[in-house]
């Protein structure tokens, strides 16, 4: 374990955040995720922790959306991402062709609350989908 817990730390540090302690705890537990998720039956996937600073350095995320650090998507054109810009950083999709925040959809509070809803919600696809604050 404590292994896993410096390799969060070193993916922290890279980014110059501090993950939250549910994703954390999902990286030492679960680690990833690809996969159909009935009933919703929308693809979702959370990347594995080592790929995690390959895949933000070759979509180039931190430039266009500075504070964003992706961590997932749904298996094609839309990253999922921790905003990083608010103190306990949501989880919002970006679109791959998105030139900054403006397109950013809100998806839910924390790791937790996305995997509670999702087999019941998928993604949310506008901002009309969901009240956020």
């Amino acid at each position: 374990m404590g292994s896993n817990d410096d390799q969060i730390a070193q993916v922290e540090h890279h980014f110059g955040v501090r993950f939250p302690q549910d994703y954390r705890d999902f990286l030492g537990t679960t680690g990833s995720l690809s996969q159909f998720v009935p009933p919703a039956d929308d693809f979702l996937v959370i990347d594995a922790l080592a790929e995690l600073i390959g895949i933000n350095e070759a979509g180039e995320f931190q430039k266009r959306f500075p504070g964003a650090v992706v961590i997932g998507g749904d298996g094609s054109r839309e990253p999922l991402a921790y905003d990083f810009r608010q103190d306990t950083p949501p989880l919002v999709t970006l679109d791959v062709s998105a030139e900054n925040w403006s397109s950013a959809i809100y998806q839910a509070p924390s790791l937790s609350a996305l995997l509670g809803q999702f087999p019941h919600t998928g993604w949310k696809w506008d901002d009309t989908d969901s009240a956020h604050s």
